[in-house]
């Protein structure tokens, strides 16, 4: 019988949820909305998401892993620290509440456990990954193993400060990363015109100027920030994965062209940037390997 182990992306817009097995591959798949705002609500859809998966898997004696934004606590069995988001999420202990035993990773890390193990950045030793989604996630792998570095803070690119006049974020930088393209900052960015990121793509594909305007900016500001991580971080490859990633060649091409004049290139090196393999999903994927190793110790 396969081995299987679930893992539970909890996202501020979607909550993805898989059953992988030992060979990373995907058995099952689900995500629905998370409607962040009222914490009976997205609980009760983690509820919904584990049923589903459990009903089309037979997952008999499995562990889970929970993927969420925030700083886990020191033995992984609930975010400690949440500010901004998710209401109820902090100190809430996911195995009491699941009824399985359950280990719980900050979403970037489980995004890029997932992409190490499995997916783009598989046999790569000096890796970041960058996730765009309601907010901005990073993960760093240094030697082919992540690296947290004291309190568990480490990665946390979002947080970089893009426009020292611009306005702070939800942990007090001023004009971060985050803000700069995190689906949090949309209708602010966009004077209420669009609500979703999804929708300023949309307008962007149909020749709407101000959502072009809009959206360029936005990923200028992102070659900036990456361009700054291959000057700290010289990693070989860096991979950009959540919901907005699925953007594609609208996200991608218009990217390379300011990594192109942004990046300091010493010696005709080039730092790869990738889709990660598994999308949206690598969140799920990620939490999933990490509660397996976890279990094993």
């Amino acid at each position: 019988m396969l081995k299987i182990t679930i893992g539970i992306d909890l996202g501020g817009t979607r909550i993805k949820a898989v059953a992988i097995d030992e060979s990373g591959n995907i058995l099952h798949q689900f995500f629905q909305a998370t409607n962040d705002g009222d914490d009976t609500i997205w609980k009760n859809a983690i509820l919904i998401a584990l049923k589903e998966i459990k009903g089309k898997v037979k997952c008999a004696g499995s562990v889970i892993g929970i993927s969420a934004p925030g700083l886990p606590n020191a033995n992984n069995s609930a975010i400690a620290y949440m500010p901004g988001r998710l209401q109820g999420l902090e100190n809430f202990e996911w195995t009491e509440f699941l009824k399985m035993k359950t280990f719980v990773l900050n979403d970037a890390i489980s995004a890029m456990m997932g992409e190490a193990r499995f997916g783009a950045a598989k046999d790569r030793k000096n890796v970041v990954m960058i996730t765009l989604g309601t907010g901005v996630g990073g993960a760093i792998l240094i030697d082919g193993k992540p690296y947290q570095g004291s309190f568990n803070k480490a990665g946390h690119i979002g947080h970089m400060v893009i426009d020292s006049e611009g306005e702070q974020d939800i942990i007090g930088m001023p004009g971060s990363l985050e803000d700069a393209i995190g689906n949090c900052s949309i209708e602010k960015r966009t004077s209420g015109k669009f609500k979703t990121t999804h929708q300023l793509l949309e307008a962007f594909r149909n020749g709407d100027s101000f959502a072009k305007e809009i959206w360029l900016t936005s990923v200028k500001k992102l070659a900036i920030g990456l361009a700054s991580i291959t000057n700290i971080l010289s990693p070989e490859m860096i991979i950009i994965g959540g919901g907005i990633a699925e953007a594609g060649n609208d996200l991608f091409e218009p990217l390379e062209n300011f990594m192109d004049k942004y990046e300091w290139r010493a010696g005709g090196n080039q730092t790869e940037i990738v889709k990660a393999q598994y999308g949206d999903f690598s969140g799920a994927v990620g939490a999933a390997c990490f509660a397996r190793e976890q279990k094993r110790k």
